[in-house]
Formats: structure tokens, sequence, C-alpha cells
């Protein structure tokens, strides 16, 4: 980081008087306290920082961001000024400002280990993984090495189609820290490929971890998750079989999920009544929601509706529920009804961001299924496409998958992922009926077998103008799901049917309700 001056002993004993006013709840007087500072040391980054972070309190973020933009213009390697700039923007849905912002700051001068992984978290955080990815390479280019960051720049290279550069960094990142195992990099590393070599040294990799005795839960979990996709490849089912099961325990002991509470929170939403709808200009954009159960071939078609030149593909934003969760927090009907345009807005800013303007918008969170009343409330002229695949073969990818804690917990029982299904559909299907025109279904097993006539009719039914020829592929845009690897291969049908293969391994799949 490129040095600042510390604060002058007068500057100090301002700041602790403003931080004494802002506890006593005077953000008033504290801000006329370090205005009155500043004019005395208008070069004072410390004073600036802390009038900045009033201004955020106060809700001035024009004057937030002018104040970090000062200290940057005369600091360029400040810290704490970035950082805190790159999080403003980020709310704002800024990205591509939030980028610069941050790896300006980095690349002005020396960084810490620490900073440069704090940077490229928050990197991440904002959708800029090519900028993040760069970060890394820079450090390591000038000797700042580590396998923690080794082990960031293995994920941004993977999410970004970088497969060969990713095992590299994944492979340091092993021969750096026995810690490597905890970060799931071996998952990592089987997510890369389609194993056809029982010799191929990942699986003896992999078995060398599971024997070691130190290893904590969530590391075992990966490395069997790792092991049982290997095997799957190798069409050894019997040793997948035994290595998912074994994954799938662990994950349940440690992250349970609530069956009970998810079939509320269905029978909540069929009987909520229809929010009022938002009567605000018409919008030139279209917001696009693919929605379903995960592995349910959403990636796949989000990526080919992205390829046209009008459609802007954002992957699996977290806002609207954390939205609608702030809207059903809210008890009085009259204070929720005013609180939805500013919940659209900030939806939209997320959504719509500051890079190349577009027509038509992606948002693939799967469970924006929950949702729909909402979406079409805030925004009558959206459209909800439904990704449905065969129940068994969504139950047994689900079932083999490593999801982060907290994200698909679900996904470790059988019983729970039919729980899961059966509610989502019943959602997709009273949505369907409440909102004919805008919802429209799309079946797993035509997608693969006829790719290009399915994008076409959904191309035709969301109005998308002819274009000449698709757009070349955005190699700054990451794929962060679990289909990273799948998504960028030539479509095929090997998984339609799949279940039949462990019909006999996994006699839960058997029991399951069919299509």
């Amino acid at each position: 980081m490129t040095p600042t001056m510390p604060a002058l002993p007068d500057e100090q004993l301002t700041l602790q008087a403003a931080q004494a006013q802002v506890l006593r709840g005077d953000v008033a007087a504290a801000a006329g306290t370090l205005e009155a500072a500043i004019a005395a040391h208008p070069a004072s980054d410390e004073l600036a920082l802390a009038l900045a972070g009033l201004a955020m309190q106060r809700g001035d973020r024009p004057g937030a961001e002018r104040r970090l933009r000062g200290i940057l213009q005369r600091t360029p390697g400040h810290l704490p000024a970035a950082f805190m700039l790159t999080r403003l923007l980020r709310e704002q849905g800024r990205m591509v400002a939030a980028g610069e912002v941050l790896t300006g700051a980095c690349t002005a001068g020396a960084t810490g280990m620490e900073q440069r992984i704090a940077a490229v978290e928050l990197l991440d955080d904002c959708g800029r993984q090519a900028e993040a990815l760069r970060l890394c390479t820079d450090a390591f280019a000038h000797g700042l090495d580590d396998p923690r960051l080794r082990a960031h720049a293995g994920a941004l290279a993977s999410q970004l189609g970088r497969f060969d550069e990713a095992r590299r960094h994944q492979q340091a990142a092993l021969a750096g820290s026995p810690l490597a195992l905890e970060w799931h990099v071996p998952l990592g590393l089987a997510g890369l490929q389609r194993y056809r070599d029982r010799q191929h040294p990942d699986l003896a990799l992999f078995e060398r971890g599971l024997a070691r005795g130190d290893l904590s839960p969530h590391a075992r979990s990966g490395l069997l998750f790792a092991l049982g996709k290997a095997c799957d490849d190798l069409d050894e089912h019997a040793r997948a079989v035994a290595a998912w099961a074994e994954a799938n325990r662990i994950v349940r002991q440690h992250h349970p999920w609530n069956r009970k509470s998810w079939r509320r929170s269905v029978e909540m939403r069929l009987a909520r009544p229809t929010p009022p709808v938002q009567s605000g200009e018409d919008r030139a954009w279209t917001p696009v929601f693919i929605v379903g159960m995960p592995r349910s071939g959403s990636t796949l078609l989000a990526e080919r509706l992205a390829c046209h030149p009008a459609v802007r593909h954002r992957g699996e934003l977290p806002w609207l529920p954390t939205l609608a969760a702030r809207l059903d927090a809210i008890a009085a009907e009259r204070e929720r009804a005013a609180q939805m345009p500013l919940a659209a807005a900030a939806y939209a800013a997320q959504l719509v961001q500051d890079d190349a303007p577009a027509r038509w918008y992606i948002d693939k969170q799967p469970h924006n299924d929950m949702h729909v009343d909402l979406i079409l409330a805030l925004f009558p002229q959206a459209r909800i496409i439904h990704c449905r695949r065969n129940a068994r073969d969504t139950a047994l990818s689900l079932w083999m998958q490593s999801f982060h804690p907290g994200t698909q917990d679900f996904a470790s029982d059988f019983a729970d992922i039919a729980a899961v299904i059966h509610g989502s559909r019943r959602l997709m299907a009273h949505w369907q009926r409440r909102y004919p025109a805008a919802v429209r279904e799309v079946r797993y097993e035509e997608l693969v077998d006829d790719p290009d006539g399915c994008i076409g009719a959904l191309a035709d039914w969301l109005g998308l103008p002819a274009a000449i020829a698709p757009a070349a592929p955005d190699r700054e845009r990451a794929i962060s799901t679990a289909s990273l690897w799948q998504a960028r291969q030539p479509v095929h049908t090997r998984s339609v049917q799949r279940w039949r293969a462990y019909a006999t391994l996994l006699p839960e799949l058997a029991r399951m309700a069919g299509d």
C-alpha cells in the first residue's frame, strides 16, 4: 500500500472527539467537528475517511463517494478508502466502477497478503472475477505468493473457464499447505474435467487425503464428493455411491435441514394474496428470471440465451430473496406498499449495473420460484422461465453434488430432495395458472435434445430480435455454479435417465414419484 502520512496529534484528538459524539448519538455534531478540522487540514486522509464514514451513516452516499474519491486522488494506494468506496459502489450496482477502484488501489503500491486476499474476495463478491484473478497473478509475479491466494486463483480461473490455469493454481495450493484440503481444493480439481483413466493422479490424491486421520468433517466430505465424482466418470457406480453416501451423511450431521419449515413456507406462498402491481413507467429493459430446481438445466439455458447480443446474464443474484424477506417483515400493508418502489429500484440497480446496456437481463437464482408474485408486482414486464427435469435425475444430480453450507442443505437426503421438488412444482403450477402470459416451462430433456429449437422458441416468446450472429463468448464473465465445467462443453443427452444406472444401488430413487 502506498504509505500515508500519520494523523497529527490534533487530528487524532479531533477523531476521538468526533467518535465520542457519534457514540452519544450526535452524528450532526460529529460531522461539524470533522468539517472544522478538515478546513484546517485539507490534505488529511484520515479526517476525510472519517467524514466519508459519517456521510454513509447519514445516508449521504454522493457525499461519501466524493470524500473517498478525493482521498484516492491524493493517495492512490489508500486501501481503507478503496475498500469503503468499493462496498459503496457495490450497494449501488456499480460493479464496473467498483472493480476499477479496488484494482487501481491495489496496483498503485505494495499490498500485504491479507489485504490482497480481502481485495480478491471483495472483487469476487462484486462479480469481477477476471479482475480478482488478475490481482492474484499480479501478486504471484511480484513474489507475493501464498497457498490461500493460490486456492482463490484456482477457483476464479475455474469460473472463467481457464481450466488448465485453474489446475496449476490448485496444485500449487495443495503443495503449499495441508489446509488446502479444508478449502475443498480437491473438489475443485475434480470439477475441471471428465476422468477417463483409473490411473489419473487425482484419484490417488483423493484417497491419500481420505486416509489421513486429522481431517475435519468439512474436508472429509469434500474429498468424498471429489472421489465419488471421479468414480462416476469411470462408471464405477458402487464406489461412487459409497463415497457420496458417506459425504452426505457428514453434511446432514453438520448442516441439518427442516422439511416442515420448507412445507410451511410453500403453503404460505400459495395462500398469500397477490401484491399490488407497481405502476411505474414502461421500462426500456426486461428482467428474465430462470427458476426451478438446481441441477435442472438452468445454467445451460442461461448460457445459451446469453449468446444473444441483446441479453446480459447476471448469474445467481442474492438480492431478490433479501428484498422479499425485508418486505415480508413489514406488518403494515400501507408501509409495505410504500417500500415496493424502493425495493424495485434497489433490485434494478443490481440487475442492470453500469456496464454496456442491454435489453434483456437474466437472473438465474433457482429459488426465486418462491417469489414469482413479488417479481411480477415489482416488474410487470418480467418473464419467468421454469426449468423442469425428470425428478429422479434431478434428485441424483443434487445428491452427488457438494454445495456451500446454507445454500442447498436439503440435497443430502433423498426424502428432503423429494419434498423440495414437490413443493417447487406446486408453486410453479400455481404461478402458471395465475400468470399464464409471463411464465413458461422448459424441459431439460427437450433442451439437450434440440438446443437450437428450444432456444429459438424461447427467443420468440421473449421477443428477442433476430441476431445476425451470436455474440462472442464473454471471457470476462464467470460461471459460478456447480455446472461451471459442464456448461462449457458441447450439449449432450448422456444425463437423460441417468438415474437408471444407479437404480439398484439407490432404491430411494425408484421409490420417488416419477414425472
